[in-house]
């Protein structure tokens, strides 16, 4: 292709040489600043306006969408670099990018990440989703990642490209035309979750807090160690955060309630305190039983008699359920601190081990079988709700309200006796 040479700076239709065909107008671009490159650019409109004519008006729409910011910016950023300068830009609690890290570094960058970003379309998605559920995940045990997993990866990739879009690094977002995973998948993917109910919750508080009567067995023994903290689970359904962020100054024993304010999660390696921000909560408060008071109580006077023994390595927090002194590690978190969350639910799975529980019976699943208890029970689903602070009595009722044959056999009896239903037959 031979170009006749024009003036070089862009504007000017310049005709360009066919040979064994017409001869064909081209266009470029004004020299302009691209905030993508960051640089002064210009480029090739078109090379095959028919007409000088036609390469002008190509030229006026360009400027015209320029002025009305439609333009969307020409770059060569590879996916991966836009997808790391988002995620460093991300304006959202330490926690979400601490899930977002593993996914985009092990599942969206090796597969999209060397494609340019105006290059990556709604089927290149797809495929990256088909070949997540089907081929094995060496980060998820050698097995296909589950329908939840990758509908998140989606979620991710539509945040990141729908930011391109209002950057007008991209005119569309192909993740809105992609096919991820459906709810109704995911759904159909999930295990059922364990509840116990109040016979077998009863039990399991008589277990915990039985002492194991071996030699030094006393209130600061490893038998009873977590007693306190399993006891707020099962008598509030709090999640494992909000347990241990309980702080004793939020403890208002003469109102038997429990202000959360605070809670502990995992970032990365760490276990931080953070506030509270889940639910949009800004003064959470559960009521609880004088009972469970009483339980609070205990885990106070057990944390004074650790402090004396501990001494000046007591790094006081204010904090319920704060790291004691059993078994302390060098390096570890002193007492005191937040405890490790994930240590708490690894001493969860050895509970859980020893009583007999059901093998996926979570810490989480004390949430569960609390609010299906006291639905079942006939508590008001309105108190119900709010004591585990959901955002209305009909999420609770569709999420929790699971175990319903009795209920359904007493509603099914009630109306029969009201419209008179045994004197027929």
């Amino acid at each position: 292709m031979n170009i006749k040479k024009g003036n070089g700076l862009g504007g000017t239709p310049v005709e360009i040489v066919r040979p064994g065909r017409a001869n064909t107008w081209g266009i470029r671009t004004p020299l302009h600043y691209d905030p993508a490159q960051g640089k002064r650019v210009r480029y090739w409109i078109g090379r095959d306006f028919p007409t000088k004519t036609a390469a002008s008006r190509a030229l006026s729409k360009w400027l015209t969408d320029q002025e009305s910011g439609k333009l969307v910016t020409r770059s060569d950023m590879k996916f991966g670099e836009w997808i790391d300068k988002w995620f460093d830009g991300l304006r959202v609690e330490e926690t979400t990018k601490a899930g977002y890290e593993p996914k985009i570094r092990l599942h969206i960058k090796p597969h999209l990440g060397a494609k340019k970003l105006t290059d990556v379309t709604d089927d290149d998605l797809d495929d990256l989703y088909r070949m997540l559920e089907t081929a094995p995940c060496p980060s998820n045990g050698g097995k296909p990642l589950g329908a939840k997993s990758v509908r998140h990866i989606h979620n991710i990739l539509s945040g990141a490209f729908g930011a391109a879009v209002t950057k007008k690094l991209i005119r569309f977002n192909p993740a809105a035309t992609a096919n991820p995973p459906t709810l109704r998948q995911i759904k159909a993917q999930q295990s059922k979750v364990v509840v116990l109910d109040d016979v077998e919750t009863s039990r399991f508080l008589g277990d915990i807090w039985t002492p194991c009567g071996r030699r030094g067995c006393g209130p600061l023994h490893g038998c009873t160690r977590d007693a306190p903290l399993w006891t707020t689970y099962t008598a509030t359904g709090v999640r494992r955060s909000e347990a241990l962020g309980m702080m004793w100054s939020l403890v208002h024993w003469d109102e038997c309630a429990i202000e959360l304010e605070w809670v502990v999660v995992e970032v990365g390696n760490k276990s931080v305190l953070r506030r509270l921000t889940k639910d949009g909560d800004e003064n959470a408060i559960i009521y609880v039983d004088q009972s469970l008071m009483n339980v609070l109580k205990i885990q106070r006077e057990r944390q004074e008699m650790w402090k004396e023994k501990v001494g000046e390595d007591w790094d006081e927090h204010g904090l319920v359920f704060a790291r004691d002194g059993y078994m302390l590690r060098e390096g570890g978190i002193a007492p005191g601190g937040p405890q490790d969350a994930g240590q708490v639910s690894a001493r969860w799975r050895s509970t859980r081990t020893r009583l007999e529980l059901p093998e996926r019976f979570r810490i989480h699943d004390w949430r569960h079988s609390k609010v299906t208890n006291d639905l079942d029970a006939g508590e008001n689903p309105v108190e119900v709700s709010a004591n585990v602070r959901h955002h209305s009595p009909g999420y609770t009722m569709s999420q929790y309200g699971k175990r319903r044959v009795e209920g359904a056999r007493k509603l099914a009896s009630g109306t029969a006796q009201r419209i008179g239903l045994g004197r027929i037959g």
